[in-house]
């Protein structure tokens, strides 16, 4: 677990934010609190890395629709939704929606902290993986438009007799192009370029 990840705790009630974040903070978590759903948003595109935890009910805009914007706008965090019991088939929704977990009132606190746990380790896999992502990306932006197309054909599972006669080039220059493109790309097989290329086209 990243130790500069952050729950972000939203809830109207300030005993309940108070007691969460003591909670979290016995078990060396950082926290943020904040008093609405409103306010979060204004500060939601510039949060730290980790996941949020709001309560369903809240004034002036609920969990549920809060969820929505942050969808909207983009933000990625896992997030947690503490529910009464009259609210689980909105929590239900939530989860629809996005919501990694909900958790009904009153709860424990292993509850809170494994849901907590795993929402951060989601993150942090996330993260790991938008990573790799970028730096493969970067790698192919180095490819030239010729080495781009026999990397699509080898993508593809041609042969390189079969990515030639498509090219209209020598089955020898097409051994060129392909051992600079498995340089490039650093991949010491075919199914390391494959796999590279697959996590590139995530979106």
């Amino acid at each position: 677990m990243a130790n500069d990840a952050v729950v972000h705790i939203i809830d109207d009630d300030e005993a309940v934010r108070d007691s969460l974040a003591f909670l979290l903070d016995c078990e060396d978590i950082a926290t943020r609190t904040y008093e609405s759903a409103v306010q979060f948003l204004k500060v939601a595109s510039d949060i730290e890395a980790g996941c949020i935890v709001t309560d369903v009910r809240m004034p002036e805009m609920s969990g549920v629709d809060l969820v929505g914007r942050l969808k909207e706008a983009g933000v990625t965090h896992p997030i947690i939704m503490i529910t009464g019991h009259a609210d689980v088939p909105m929590a239900i929704q939530a989860m629809h929606a996005g919501v990694a977990d909900f958790i009904e009132k009153p709860f424990s606190d292993d509850t809170i902290l494994n849901a907590v746990r795993s929402a951060l380790a989601e993150q942090q896999g996330r993260n790991a993986i938008e990573q790799e992502r970028d730096t493969i990306r970067a790698k192919l932006a180095t490819l030239s438009g010729r080495e781009g197309e026999v990397m699509e054909g080898l993508v593809e599972g041609k042969a390189n007799k079969v990515i030639a006669y498509d090219l209209g080039i020598s089955a020898r220059t097409v051994e060129v192009y392909r051992a600079n493109v498995m340089t490039k790309m650093a991949a010491r097989t075919l199914s390391e370029l494959v796999r590279m290329v697959m996590i590139a086209r995530l979106a």
